[in-house]
């Protein structure tokens, strides 16, 4: 892809320091227009002075009519700047006079409008090669943006709205050259940048692409290097195939280290589940403490399918604590899942999670604080601020006892009773926000991620989750005409749902249907996609825009294409249209599919683990995938044992109905037969669930 170029602005690159009045809050208790926002991110700001708008036409009329600039301020709940600089600036009423009166000022919520928030995002990644949240954009009363960027220290804030103020007044000519040029970049059509390759159902790209990626992987702490690390789950989703399809030891070796590392430091919560969003060192210790739900959806699948190939107890573990976290702190009792946990309480971040070892120490007799204090590596002075300690480990438990001459047995069960005590210690603390809003597509990856942890581990619990959250979403954020919700929250649905959530979620009913053979549940994916074909694909390029062609029209119509903490939408999309194409034998879901993937295909190479999902979608394609047809009545008994093992590049479908063309003229009456096919052609049938299984692990099918 092509490097875009840097826009600069000279008259708003200076920022003078200032002396600004001490931070007043309004004191008449009075509210602001967000407190009737749906989002709960928008009503955390309905009490301060500014005199915010939500995103819409009475924002943009007023400042057309008053010709003043627009405040385009994103965030999300669990973001710790944007609280830092709520409590900073937008809390502080000498700093709300100077927004009031020369600015119309818009506030949104990233995840319920991340339509909105691409656009800004990328106009401050131009003009200053940063961007993050919170997001701070300024634009004409039209939407089109002349300087953006993210957190300031309110003396800097301050300026910088005088600043703006300032030259949109004096030095407008300038102002709106800047905007033009800004979203005419903006505007770029990204597929363009994008040039089809040849060939791609031969195996040669695939196994060449470990070799090419590897010099972004730390082999030593997991993960990808850096000085910050992400856990990035699509990356190693795509080396366990690579491992499955190749044999290559090493893409196993890096998966296991990744997730070995991950799991042992401060990046995974060890007294209550979980795992944070990032860690801001190379070595997996310190966390950003907010909690996501995409991220532990999708670790969860992650986490599964690594226990599918090395029977590694501690991941099952891992799986087990995280969808017990998620069960008692992220689900709502309708059986939707909640969007994050903050990662500030009490105004300081972090303070839920972390301990002095005073704290440890009086709440554990002394043997047991000898055992954590060292296992977790807790000091008197702390291995974190203020004496305060993130627990980590650097030693398995096996690793550990070994190490202490104490049985596993006995280390596990004395380990696992001090987590109970200081679990039970840490509740009476104040607990981080929840933000209560129902994503579809965060629903969606963990509706799957139940789902993959069913597979993996066969409990029935886990299904019937997954089951409740399906019938949830159909429920409340399915429309009759097909149309999708993206958010629900306080009992009623809010935006509309874009791209991701179209295509995650048909991909995990894809998923509930191999779970349960209930036709219903792929016809409901097939409705999808085809709402998905007729309203946001491009017909020029073949790929797919992230908004609907009935969407509010914004100043840009943006793409998704390269996978990062999430996959990207478009990758997902040309998942759903194969995965779909082969089930229902519609050849015209299978060649969008391999028209998306040409036209990606030769950044596989160069852009390496931020394409992982259409490498993965690659390695399913080339390897031309198994149908796995399971008919008769305990087709849903022996499917369960069929999927206990890690097959990511087979297909399964069955049950007593041979209601798919695959299973025309597959029953048999009084039997349940495991037939194993490749290209519509089925090897001899079977009743022997171990022998359709030595069929399907008979024979790698990419050599390197």
């Amino acid at each position: 892809m092509k490097k875009k170029r840097r826009l600069l602005v000279p008259l708003l690159l200076m920022l003078l320091l200032i002396n600004c009045d001490k931070r007043v809050k309004e004191s008449n208790g009075s509210l602001n227009r967000l407190a009737n926002a749906s989002s709960p991110y928008l009503q955390e700001h309905a009490d301060n002075p500014v005199d915010w708008y939500e995103w819409g036409s009475e924002a943009l009329e007023k400042a057309r009519a008053e010709n003043k600039p627009l405040i385009i301020s994103i965030g999300y709940s669990s973001c710790h700047w944007c609280h830092v600089m709520e409590e900073e600036s937008f809390m502080d009423t000498a700093v709300a006079r100077i927004m009031n009166q020369n600015f119309v000022a818009i506030k949104i919520d990233r995840e319920e409008r991340p339509d909105i928030d691409q656009i800004y995002l990328e106009a401050a990644q131009l003009i200053s090669g940063n961007s993050g949240w919170p997001l701070n954009a300024f634009a004409l009363p039209d939407g089109k943006p002349f300087y953006a960027a993210t957190y300031f220290p309110k003396q800097q804030w301050t300026t910088i709205l005088q600043q703006v103020s300032e030259a949109y007044k004096k030095q407008y000519n300038s102002v709106t050259k800047q905007a033009a040029e800004l979203t005419r970049t903006l505007q770029e059509d990204v597929a363009r940048n994008f040039k089809a390759a040849d060939g791609i159902s031969d195996s040669e790209l695939y196994s060449k692409l470990f070799s090419k990626w590897q010099s972004d992987f730390d082999f030593d702490m997991g993960g990808l290097k850096g000085s910050q690390k992400f856990p990035l789950p699509v990356v190693w989703e795509f080396l366990l195939q690579f491992n499955f399809l190749t044999g290559k030891k090493e893409a196993l070796q890096m998966v296991t280290t990744t997730l070995t590392q991950m799991g042992k430091g401060g990046l995974y919560d060890h007294i209550g589940g979980g795992f944070s969003r990032y860690c801001t060192d190379s070595n997996w210790r310190v966390p950003h403490f907010e909690k996501m739900l995409y991220d532990n959806a999708q670790l969860v699948s992650l986490y599964s399918h690594a226990y599918q190939v090395t029977k590694n107890p501690e991941y099952a573990e891992i799986v087990d604590e995280t969808l017990l976290f998620i069960k008692n702190e992220l689900t709502s009792a309708e059986g939707g899942f909640y969007a994050s946990i903050n990662a500030d309480s009490e105004g300081e971040e972090g303070k839920f999670y972390v301990w002095t070892k005073k704290e440890i120490t009086q709440a554990l007799d002394q043997k047991a604080t000898a055992l954590v204090t060292d296992f977790y590596h807790v000091t008197d002075s702390g291995n974190w601020e203020g004496g305060k300690n993130i627990l980590f480990t650097t030693l398995t438990r096996n690793e550990f006892a070994t190490a202490k001459s104490l049985s596993k047995e006995a280390f596990d069960k004395a380990l696992s009773q001090t987590k109970n005590q200081l679990r039970a210690l840490r509740n009476k603390r104040v607990r981080p926000s929840t933000d209560k809003k129902i994503l579809l597509s965060w629903n969606a990856m963990m509706l799957k991620g139940y789902l993959d942890a069913f597979f993996a581990f066969g409990n029935d619990g886990y299904l019937e989750i997954a089951l409740k959250n399906a019938r949830f979403i159909e429920q409340n954020m399915i429309r009759a005409n097909g149309q999708l919700w993206r958010s629900y929250n306080g009992g009623k649905p809010g935006t509309e749902a874009f791209l991701d959530d179209y295509a995650l979620l048909a991909r995990a009913y894809i998923k509930l249907y191999e779970a349960t053979f209930d036709i219903h549940w792929l016809d409901q994916a097939r409705s999808m996609a085809s709402y998905a074909v007729d309203h946001f694909r491009d017909k020029q390029s073949g790929l797919f825009f992230y908004t609907s062609d009935l969407s509010e029209n914004l100043i840009a119509r943006k793409m998704e294409l390269t996978d990062n903490v999430m996959p990207s939408s478009n990758s997902v999309m040309a998942e759903v249209l194969y995965l779909l194409g082969e089930y229902y034998l519609e050849s015209t879901y299978i060649d969008m599919s391999h028209g998306m993937l040409n036209s990606i295909a030769s950044n596989l190479e160069s852009n390496g683990p931020f394409f992982a999902n259409w490498a993965t979608i690659l390695g399913m394609i080339t390897s031309k995938p198994y149908e796995v047809a399971i008919v008769g009545k305990e087709a849903s008994s022996k499917s369960k044992q069929v999927q206990r093992h890690y097959l990511p590049t087979a297909i399964f479908l069955g049950g007593d109905d041979e209601n798919l063309p695959l299973l025309k003229n597959k029953r048999v009456k009084g039997r349940t037969i495991v037939y194993v096919c490749r290209n519509k052609i089925c090897k001899a049938p079977q009743e022997d669930v171990e022998k359709a299984l030595e069929e399907l692990l008979a024979s790698k099918i990419i050599a390197l």
